[in-house]
């Protein structure tokens, strides 16, 4: 079996063409250059000096995560060009599983630590057991996955590392930077791994992807996405604005009839279609309101009113955008609302159980009316009636 490896997860660009237990050519590149620059050219040099017919290789194993989030994105994208070019499926290979792979043999607990910043690491527990063949006596070496790969805190891995009690080989780039912190936590033997194997590399990667597709553990390059195992600084830091942005609150439009009708199916079982809402909108007795946060739609409300009196009927917020004051701006918009109209009574019901929604109504200033038996169904409950006088 031919495979071409690829590992641009960490600051090392590397790849190499694999023959079944035999490492044809191994490229690896720990300097300053971006993958994007290196990772191609690296490629195409292995595959000519060793005179390898891409079309011809099985698989394309590649290193998928967790690591650089920007390095992963290139030799995902690598990969799965090549694999869609080439009609190849992929092999994905999770990055600290391969890291751990290169130190085959070793009976110690094997650590790889990349650092994920602000004292986090992706890393993953592994060992291998000795195993004997009865007939030959031949010994081999199973690989164990003691803890998946995972993004914790240095002081969790301590933690976790010290009640397996066991001697512990570290490698990977998050040594130097915490080599300080474990030498004073960790209560077991430890050591580091030399230079030679503390770093990603691509015919780990394609030997153990080598075990892996033998297992039937392969996907097509369409299929294939890196695991990241967390979210990214620019997504961090999207989603602390999106928590801080003010709600605002608009009237609803015909445009936003997909966009609520979409909301609907996410969270009721008695979804209103696109097409209802839309005749709802233009019912000149309606109310309907839409709420935004950070430009993105976070929410919406739809009421009726009749004489001084405004029914809601429905109110609704994003799984996303919910507990960051999106209903109550959009109760407040249409107490407003109801206000600049004459309006002089809201009213609303709410499933019994619902004591989220109960406790924001009575924050807003709305009592409880009565009992409506066995008003709501899947599940069946009683809705209690509420109002608020403007």
């Amino acid at each position: 079996m031919r495979v071409l490896a690829i590992d641009s997860s960490g600051l090392t660009a590397t790849v190499a063409v694999m023959e079944d237990e035999l490492t044809v050519a191994e490229y690896t590149v720990n300097y300053k250059k971006t993958h994007s620059q290196t990772l191609l050219p690296m490629i195409d040099s292995i595959v000519s000096m060793v005179e390898a017919d891409l079309s011809k290789i099985d698989a394309i194993a590649v290193s998928g995560g967790p690591g650089s989030f920007t390095g992963l994105r290139i030799g995902s994208a690598t990969a799965k060009g090549l694999g869609l070019a080439l009609n190849k499926p992929l092999i994905h290979v999770p990055t600290v599983d391969a890291m751990a792979y290169s130190v085959y043999g070793c009976g110690d607990i094997i650590c790889p630590i990349m650092d994920a910043r602000r004292k986090q690491v992706y890393t993953g527990i592994y060992s291998f057991a000795p195993v004997t063949e009865e007939e030959t006596g031949q010994v081999s070496y199973k690989f164990q996955v003691l803890r998946v790969q995972m993004a914790v805190s240095v002081e969790e891995l301590i933690r976790r590392l010290n009640i397996y009690g066991r001697k512990v080989v570290f490698l990977g780039d998050g040594v130097p930077v915490y080599k300080e912190i474990l030498a004073e936590g960790l209560k077991v033997p430890f050591s580091f791994a030399p230079s030679f194997m503390n770093r990603q590399r691509a015919a780990a990667v394609g030997a153990l992807g080598i075990e892996y597709f033998k297992k039937g553990m392969y996907e097509t390059a369409a299929e294939h996405k890196p695991e990241y195992l967390r979210k990214s600084q620019a997504e961090r830091e999207r989603e602390e604005r999106e928590k801080n942005a003010v709600p605002s609150v608009r009237p609803m439009t015909k445009e936003d009839g997909a966009a609520v009708a979409e909301m609907e199916h996410q969270l009721f079982t008695d979804a209103w279609s696109e097409k209802a809402l839309l005749e709802t909108l233009e019912q000149p007795v309606s109310i309907c309101l839409m709420a935004e946060k950070a430009g993105r739609p976070a929410g919406y409300l739809l009421a009726y009113t009749a004489a001084d009196e405004a029914e809601v009927t429905r109110i609704a917020v994003t799984k996303e955008f919910q507990r960051q004051g999106t209903a109550r701006a959009l109760l407040a918009g249409l107490e407003n609302l109801c206000r600049s109209r004459g309006i002089s009574r809201i009213c609303l019901d709410v499933r019994s159980g619902n004591e989220a929604a109960r406790a924001l109504y009575a924050a807003a200033g709305f009592q409880e009316d009565g009992i409506r038996q066995r008003f709501y169904e899947n599940p069946q409950e009683d809705g209690v009636l509420m109002s608020r006088k403007l």
